[in-house]
C-alpha cells in the first residue's frame, strides 16, 4: 500500500474578534463531517480558547484530499448575530484557510515510547464494509498533546502505523504553523483575509451553508 499524500492547512481567525474564533470551531465541525462523507482522512489540532480557536492546523489525506482542500482554500464567511455582544451591529465574520508549506527545520522522528495508543470501534465512511471491531486507533504524542486517528484498515496493527505516520505529518504541519508565526508571512496569512470575496459562506450558529454566497 502506497502512502497517501497529506495536505496541511492553516485555519486562522487573523486579528478577528472572539466571534471569528467561534467561526473556526464551527467550520472545523463542518470540515470534519465533509471529510467523513468523502472518506478523506482528517486530523486537526488547535489551541482551544474560551470561545473557540484562534487558529488550527488541519491535516487531510487520501485520494480526494486535494479536491477537499481546494473546496476550502480562501476566505470563509460566517453570517450570524453575535451571541457574545448581542447589541453589536456587525453580523459578518471572516476566517481564512491557507496551505502550509513544509517547515524549514524538519521535526525529529516521533518515538513510539512517547505515544499513547487508544483503540475504539471504527465508524465513519465504509458503510457495511466498515470495521465492527475495536481496530480504530488514536495516537497521542504525550510531550505535545498532538493526536491523530486511523480507522480505515481492518488490522489494529496497520491502523497504529497509519496513526503514527499521520502524527508525524501533523507535527510537521504544526512546526510550519509555528514558523509562520515568527515571520512576515504570518501577516499575509492572518491579517490580509480578503473581506467580501468568500469561497464559502455559512449562516447561524448551526453553520448552515449558504449556496451562492
Amino acid at each position: 500500500m502506497t502512502a497517501s499524500r497529506h495536505i496541511s492547512l492553516l485555519v486562522t481567525s487573523g486579528r478577528g474578534p472572539a466571534e471569528c474564533q467561534q467561526a473556526i470551531a464551527g467550520v472545523l465541525d463542518v470540515m470534519r463531517n465533509e471529510a467523513e462523507l468523502l472518506a478523506v482522512d482528517f486530523n486537526a489540532n488547535g489551541a482551544l480558547t474560551k470561545h473557540g480557536f484562534k487558529s488550527a492546523v488541519v491535516l487531510v489525506g487520501g485520494a480526494d484530499a486535494e479536491a477537499f482542500a481546494k473546496n476550502w482554500r480562501g476566505t470563509i464567511q460566517w453570517r450570524s448575530q453575535s451571541n457574545l455582544r448581542p447589541t453589536h451591529k456587525r453580523a459578518n465574520w471572516f476566517i481564512g484557510v491557507f496551505d502550509l508549506s513544509a517547515p524549514v527545520q524538519t521535526p525529529e522522528r516521533i518515538q513510539a515510547s512517547d505515544v499513547t495508543f487508544a483503540t475504539f470501534r471504527a465508524g465513519g465512511p465504509g458503510g457495511q464494509h466498515q470495521n465492527t471491531t475495536d481496530s480504530a486507533v488514536r495516537a497521542t504524542h504525550r510531550p505535545t498533546g498532538l493526536s491523530a486517528v486511523a480507522r480505515e484498515a481492518r488490522s489494529q496493527h496497520r491502523n497504529k502505523a497509519l496513526a503514527l505516520e499521520r502524527l508525524q505529518h501533523l507535527m510537521a504541519a504544526q512546526a510550519a504553523a509555528d514558523e509562520t508565526a515568527q515571520t512576515a508571512s504570518r501577516n499575509e496569512l492572518h491579517y490580509a483575509l480578503e473581506r467580501g470575496n468568500p469561497v464559502r459562506c455559512f449562516k447561524g450558529h448551526d453553520f448552515r451553508e449558504m449556496k451562492g454566497g
